[in-house]
C-alpha cells in the first residue's frame, strides 16, 4: 500500500460569531437524561445520563411518524375505527367511521399530538398494536437505537415502553432526514384541519424546524427539537426536564457557538488525482481542527481500469477514524 498524507490548515474556515452572555444569566434546569446529535454526521455533541432507559410519553411519535411516512400513501383515505375513538390524553377527537387522510391524521399526530391518530395510523399500518409496536422496536434498531421497546404508537405510560436520550436522539435524527416529515413538523399551522403546532420553540428561537413535545406524569416534560444554522442541523433529546424549552436554547447556543460543520472532503475535485463518490463535512471546534488527519491510501500495483478501487481515503480525529470512502481510478 502506498500512504499518502494530508494535513489540512482549516483555521480561516472557522469564523464563529460571538455571542454575549450575562455573567448572571440563570442557568435552565437539566433534564434527568440529555443528548444533542449532529444530523448528518451523527456526532454527538452533548451527552448526560443519555443511556438510562425512561420513558419518553408522545415524542414516541417520532417513530410512529417516519414508519407511516415511509410505508403508507398519504393521499390514501381511512376511516377511524372504534379503537381509536376516545384515547386517552391528548386527541383531535375522531369519532368512529369518519374519514382522513393519511396525510391528515399525520398533522394531527405531530402538530397536535393527537393518541387518537396514533392508533388509527398503527392499524391502518399493521392491523393491530401489537404488529405495529412489535415493528417500531425492530425499525428503531436498524436507526441505530438498540435499547428501546415501543408498546404503542403514543407514548401513554406502559412500562414496558422506553427508549434513552441517545436512542432518541438517533430516531429524531433518521427522521428528520426525510423531506416529508420535515415539512410537517416544521409547520406551525395546518390549515385544511385548522390545527396549531403545539411545539412553541418552532416561533421562539432562530433556526428551529421541529419536531416534538410530549408530557405524562411518568415522563415528566419531555421535547425533541431540531435546529439550522450556518449549515449544520442539531437535534437535542430533553427527556423529564421541567424547562425544556429553555434548557434547549441554552444548549443550542453553546454548541453553535462552539462547533461549526467543517467541508473535509469534497465528491467534486479529485483526491490526489483519484475519484471519490461522497463529499464529507464534519462539526469541529476550533481546537479540533489540528487534530484532523487525511490519509489516502493505494493499491500497489494499480489497477488499470477506469471505475475500478484504486484504495482508500480516510479521514481521522485525533486517533480515532471518523469516515472512510474508496478511491477509484478516473
Amino acid at each position: 500500500m502506498k500512504k499518502i498524507s494530508f494535513f489540512l490548515a482549516l483555521s480561516l474556515l472557522f469564523a464563529l460569531p460571538v455571542r454575549l452572555i450575562p455573567v448572571n444569566a440563570e442557568a435552565a434546569t437539566k433534564g434527568r437524561a440529555e443528548c444533542v446529535v449532529e444530523v448528518t454526521s451523527r456526532r454527538f455533541l452533548h451527552e448526560e445520563n443519555a443511556e438510562a432507559h425512561l420513558p419518553m410519553a408522545s415524542t414516541t411519535k417520532i417513530l410512529t411518524a417516519i414508519m407511516i411516512i415511509e410505508d403508507c400513501t398519504l393521499s390514501d383515505v381511512v376511516t377511524v375505527p372504534p379503537e381509536a375513538a376516545g384515547v386517552e390524553g391528548s386527541s383531535v377527537y375522531l369519532k368512529a367511521g369518519e374519514e382522513y387522510t393519511v396525510q391528515d391524521l399525520l398533522y394531527g399526530l405531530m402538530l397536535r399530538s393527537g393518541n387518537d391518530c396514533a392508533v388509527t395510523l398503527a392499524l391502518h399500518h399493521s392491523g393491530s398494536i401489537g404488529a405495529f409496536a412489535h415493528e417500531m422496536t425492530r425499525r428503531a434498531e436498524k436507526m441505530g437505537a438498540e435499547h428501546s421497546r415501543f408498546e404503542n404508537p403514543h407514548g401513554l405510560p406502559d412500562d414496558r415502553h422506553y427508549t434513552t436520550a441517545r436512542d432518541l436522539a438517533l430516531i429524531a435524527a433518521y427522521a428528520m432526514q426525510n423531506e416529508t416529515f420535515r415539512e410537517i413538523v416544521s409547520t406551525s399551522y395546518y390549515e385544511p384541519r385548522g390545527w396549531k403546532n403545539k411545539n412553541k420553540f418552532l416561533s421562539s428561537y432562530e433556526g428551529a424546524n421541529g419536531i416534538k413535545t410530549g408530557f405524562t406524569t411518568a415522563a415528566g416534560r419531555c421535547l425533541v427539537t431540531s435546529a439550522e444554522r450556518q449549515g449544520m442541523t442539531l437535534v437535542s433529546v430533553l427527556l423529564n426536564c421541567p424547562q425544556t424549552y429553555e434548557r434547549t436554547e441554552e444548549l443550542f447556543d453553546d454548541l453553535y457557538a462552539r462547533y461549526r460543520m467543517i467541508p473535509l472532503l469534497d465528491r467534486s475535485m479529485p483526491f490526489d488525482g483519484y475519484e471519490i463518490k461522497r463529499s464529507f463535512s464534519y462539526p469541529l471546534t476550533q481546537d479540533e481542527l489540528s487534530e484532523i488527519r487525511i490519509e489516502g491510501l493505494t493499491t500497489m500495483p494499480l489497477p488499470e481500469n477506469k471505475g475500478e478501487v484504486a484504495g482508500q481515503v480516510l479521514i481521522s480525529l485525533g486517533n480515532r477514524l471518523i469516515f472512510s470512502e474508496n478511491l477509484y481510478i478516473m
